[in-house]
């Protein structure tokens, strides 16, 4: 009988390891706020493209058309992040990457996409502010992200969070 009890409990103990899934969308938070944001040269206006390296990890930010303006903003300019206004991308890569990943002619093959997850929901917040007559800083937010993988698994991220400041100068 102490086997049979011993059998039942070991047969139990491998049911919960396998059976236990917590589903494949590994991330729990996506942390770049120590990385700062980058765009291939030069930046303008007319930049649409930002991206935050974190070693193998990149966040990419892709803008609407005409949200960056070498004007101050009396409104913070709204932007929702879909697939007709601005998108966000979340990659994970085989390698740490580098900002010429993004600003190849030709991506590299290497390091390759392991993952990449699109945001399906949020708004990009700007506040555009002078520095002088020449130059305007547009600080660049993020809120109620939600990201969603292949697998239709969504992380929810209700927070306001920066994304990032560019300078852009008046011609």
């Amino acid at each position: 009988m102490p086997m049979k009890k011993i059998a039942l409990a070991l047969l139990g103990f491998c049911w919960l390891i396998v059976g236990c899934d917590d589903g494949d969308l590994q991330i729990e938070t996506l942390d770049f706020d120590d990385t700062s944001v980058q765009s291939c040269s030069p930046l303008t206006t007319s930049t649409r493209v930002f991206f935050k390296i974190n070693q193998d990890e990149a966040l990419i930010l892709q803008l609407a058309s005409g949200l960056l303006r070498n004007e101050v903003s009396t409104d913070t300019i709204q932007s929702p992040i879909s697939t007709s206004g601005s998108q966000l991308f979340y990659r994970v890569f085989s390698e740490t990457v580098n900002s010429s990943y993004f600003c190849s002619l030709f991506p590299p093959v290497e390091p390759s996409v392991l993952e990449q997850i699109s945001a399906q929901g949020g708004q990009v917040l700007i506040t555009t502010t002078a520095v002088d007559s020449l130059e305007f800083l547009h600080n660049i937010k993020l809120q109620g992200l939600v990201l969603e993988n292949s697998l239709g698994e969504q992380i929810i991220d209700q927070t306001v969070s920066d994304f990032g400041t560019v300078t852009t100068s008046a011609n």
